[in-house]
């Protein structure tokens, strides 16, 4: 019986190392790609941003809220609104972002109080109320108040109470 001939079954297989390298390469090359993308800075694409943003917006006037009876007939109706005016250029003398030196507040919340208190409830709840509001406002802004040169007007609380 030991003579027999050996069964090719019955010997191991040797392995191959491919499967091995293809591992190790992937690893590699994953480990590598990771790298890069988590220690190379990427600022010049976070830092152009900004720059863009300034350059469409000059100067942003906050404005304390506003508290205002609404011109509803029938029933008392008030709205509540706080806005930012996005304007071409800081007021002359302004101090940073808290100060607002030429800035004339006193004209402007007049200004917009005399738009807002003209308004109804049931049109200001309405999408298309808010955006006619906001043109009215702007373009009344832009002809009573127009040193301050103002672009957009955001509104940043927005409450009608029926």
């Amino acid at each position: 019986m030991a003579d027999e001939p050996k069964n090719a079954n019955t010997e191991p297989k040797k392995k191959s190392p491919l499967l091995l390298i293809i591992a190790v390469l992937v690893s590699l090359v994953g480990g590598a790609g990771a790298a890069w993308f988590f220690l190379l800075p990427h600022g010049k694409s976070v830092q152009a941003a900004p720059e863009q943003k300034a350059a469409e917006h000059g100067f942003v006037a906050h404005l304390e809220p506003f508290t205002v009876n609404l011109a509803d007939a029938e029933d008392s109706h008030f709205l509540r609104v706080t806005m930012d005016l996005d304007l071409a250029h800081a007021p002359k003398g302004a101090e940073g972002e808290k100060g607002n030196g030429d800035f004339p507040t006193a004209r402007v919340r007049d200004t917009i109080l005399s738009v807002l208190t003209q308004g109804k409830a049931d049109v200001l709840v309405t999408p298309d109320g808010k955006a006619a509001l906001k043109h009215e406002l702007l373009s009344t802004l832009q002809q009573r108040v127009p040193e301050i040169d103002v672009r957009d007007v955001y509104f940043t609380e927005f409450l009608v109470q029926r």
